[in-house]
């Protein structure tokens, strides 16, 4: 029997009229199931080049019988709705945000702290590229084959959204490649020109629709629609500048790696260039910042990258960025308007924080109402040190202000035109109670931000910490974001975390309240449902981070994950340590990168009462999953606790440190029974004495070498 493909391949002249109208039909069905398969239950029935082989017969026989064409024929269509909102796909590589550089004196600290890490010397050359960074929306593109099978949104670095359909509308982006890997992941930048995002906000004016604040805004929100068509009709395009999965090296260096992908036919940016060192880095910056007007497209900086890519692959990454490249962003746009107002929010750990209420204002092509006043202090005229800013002048409510946008992104406001002050103005009380719930707000020695006591009691605090809960880094609920939690928790369904995992066992399956609400209706509200339970099973990093806890961020709940391994573990390590002493607290202030401050916060979040019996309902309600690091079954320091000191002359610290984690070690800040290696550089004292005491194997710098050769 013929394959599929086989089939696709019989001369089409050869049908009769009647035979190709049955085929048509047929096709039809065939490729409308095998969409619905692949794009709304991520579960495809065939190949892609068998899909493929099925839409070129369905458009030859269309050729050859013009008149038969039907009017659900798969030639008009492209891929299928999600059945609610996008799919996700799980990103190989994490696509990482990148370190920020302001200033020419960043980019040198850049340069000298990739030198330091690699222990390189001043005079040792060291290439870099730098290329403008394109202001759109970052895209990954997963060739199989030279096919193009998957296209991800960044989404949270780890999960985006699944927009392939969309992505084969893009004419910048090839649908097959020749001469590439046989695993290809691209990865660059969907925007839309100048131009061409003019065009659209006179189309959609002449329709009566929505127009966009900015080309960024334009290309982000063409990219997301649900329906391909729409998006075949914006006039994206895709700028190619890095890469995730490979079967095979594009390169040696980051420059030839990308001239590579522009010879598979990718646009590349004509404005990359090689440079030696920070002052051609620098230089550059200035030419490109001095064409920013006339380039047709938005940037809002230069990315430098070391151009070694074996080089990346010692420097490695942090935690959310890469060590071996940065932005050096262009100085912020700056707008004067009038504050016509100062409210004050308050956040999920009781920060009240001045937010400005501005005559809205265009800055760097955006409209800003809204811009951050940090702090008293700042409002006052002062910094975190009490010394003087902007020469000591207040702000009050009634002045003309000077508003940028930090890193082009957030508004703040810079300074205050005394001159131009009303008569009126007076200057700013800031609460000493919660505008919430009534209760004092303190401000602790030391501390720069005012805090609610109220805790639990407190509605914005509760708010702010379910919509910290559900968020994407946290418990990444689909159907359940900020508009969710706030209208659940005014209705009194939630008041805490526990409380969304048992709604629908307090209302019911078919939850009438819900599914008759506006913009509810009974297939929402189950796969609202179907999510809650989705996320029933959550790894201990997501719960730890979760939960909101002051301090403890995306990396430090990683971290603390790791180091513990089980929610069990974690929670009597946590109640070991309550007092803030002994062999518990010394354990988990020994996890390198972990602090006092940070270590308390943890603590304290497990000895109050109430939070702690908040936690403890919601743990009941999930499968905690356990944290495992990677197999390094066959490293002789998988699972040890390794502490390095001292001067090492063959590596650098953080590199020995990177090196020993990837081994599946765990390396600590300081020496204690607990410790299975030290290794001492020329230096080591006070460790050294205390390993040597309690009998710790101690190992110089060759020795540890020895010991990880060949891993």
């Amino acid at each position: 029997m013929a394959s599929e493909t086989e089939k696709t391949e019989i001369d089409v002249r050869v049908l009769t009229e009647a035979e190709a109208k049955v085929e048509l039909a047929a096709l039809s069905g065939q490729l409308a199931s095998a969409n619905a398969a692949y794009y709304t239950e991520d579960a495809p029935q065939m190949s892609d080049a068998a899909f493929d082989a099925l839409k070129r017969r369905n458009a030859a026989i269309e050729a050859r019988f013009p008149a038969l064409k039907r009017s659900d024929s798969p030639s008009d269509q492209v891929g299928a709705a999600p059945a609610t909102g996008f799919g996700k796909i799980a990103h190989r590589v994490p696509m990482l945000s990148l370190a920020n550089a302001f200033s020419d004196e960043d980019v040198t600290e850049f340069d000298t702290s990739i030198r330091k890490y690699l222990g390189l010397g001043a005079d040792t050359p060291l290439d870099y590229t730098a290329e403008p960074k394109i202001d759109g929306l970052s895209l990954s593109l997963r060739y199989e084959g030279g096919a193009l099978i998957e296209a991800a949104t960044r989404g949270d670095g780890s999960v985006g959204e699944n927009v392939i359909a969309n992505a084969r509308t893009i004419t910048d982006i090839p649908l097959r490649l020749d001469g590439a890997p046989d695993v290809l992941e691209v990865r660059g930048e969907v925007y839309m020109s100048h131009a061409d995002f003019e065009a659209l906000n006179l189309r959609q004016t002449a329709c009566g629709d929505k127009v966009f604040a900015n080309p960024r805004n334009a290309a982000a929100g063409s990219l997301r629609q649900l329906d391909a068509e729409i998006t075949r009709a914006r006039p994206l395009r895709f700028f190619a500048y890095a890469w995730g999965d490979l079967s095979a090296p594009l390169s040696d260096t980051q420059s030839g790696a990308i001239t590579r992908l522009g010879e598979l036919g990718f646009s590349i940016n004509p404005l990359t260039r090689l440079c030696a060192g920070p002052d051609d880095m620098i230089a550059h910056y200035a030419e490109i910042e001095a064409q920013r007007a006339t380039l047709g497209y938005d940037i809002d900086g230069v990315v430098y990258k070391v151009n070694s890519l074996a080089l990346q692959g010692r420097l490695g990454f942090r935690s959310t960025t890469p060590r071996w490249a940065i932005a050096h962003k262009f100085p912020a746009e700056l707008a004067w308007t009038t504050l016509e107002g100062i409210d004050i929010q308050v956040g999920r750990t009781g920060a009240l924080s001045p937010v400005a209420r501005l005559r809205p204002v265009t800055v760097g092509g955006v409209v800003v109402a809204n811009a951050t006043l940090h702090n008293e202090d700042y409002i006052r005229g002062f910094d975190g040190k009490g010394e003087q800013i902007r020469g000591g002048k207040d702000i009050r409510v009634g002045d003309w202000v000077q508003v940028y946008r930090a890193g082009d992104v957030i508004p703040k406001v810079a300074d205050v035109d005394i001159s131009k002050r009303p008569a009126s103005a007076v200057p700013f009380v800031f609460p000493e109670v919660c505008p919430k719930c009534g209760s004092d707000a303190v401000r602790e020695p030391g501390d720069a931000v005012r805090r609610c006591t109220g805790g639990l009691i407190c509605p914005a605090q509760a708010v702010e910490k379910l919509k910290h809960f559900v968020s994407r880094s946290a418990f990444d609920i689909d159907g359940m974001g900020a508009k969710q939690v706030e209208q659940f928790h005014a209705d009194g369904w939630i008041t805490e975390p526990a409380d969304i995992f048992t709604l629908q066992e307090r209302y019911g399956t078919g939850m009438q309240q819900l599914k008759n609400r506006d913009g509810w209706g009974e297939k929402s509200a189950a796969a609202l449902f179907r999510a809650i339970e989705d996320k029933r099973a959550i790894p201990l990093a997501r719960l730890i981070f979760g939960l909101g806890i002051r301090h403890v961020g995306e990396a430090a709940s990683n971290m603390v994950a790791l180091h513990y391994g089980t929610w069990d573990a974690l929670a009597q390590a946590m109640e070991d340590a309550r007092a803030q002493e002994g062999p518990a607290w010394d354990d988990l202030i020994a996890i390198d990168g972990m602090g006092a401050v940070m270590a308390g916060s943890l603590v304290g979040a497990f000895a109050q009462e109430a939070e702690r019996a908040s936690i403890e309902r919601l743990v009941a309600q999930l499968d905690v999953q356990e944290a495992k690091r990677a197999d390094t079954s066959g490293s002789p320091v998988s699972g040890k606790t390794v502490v390095f000191t001292g001067t090492l002359e063959k590596m650098t610290r953080a590199e020995a440190k990177a090196r020993a984690e990837r081994l599946g070690a765990k390396v600590s800040g300081s020496v204690s029974a607990r410790t299975d290696i030290l290794v001492a550089g020329p230096g080591a004292g006070s460790k050294a004495k205390k390993a040597a005491e309690l009998g710790i194997e101690t190992l110089d710098e060759d020795g540890w070498l020895a010991l990880v050769a060949d891993l």
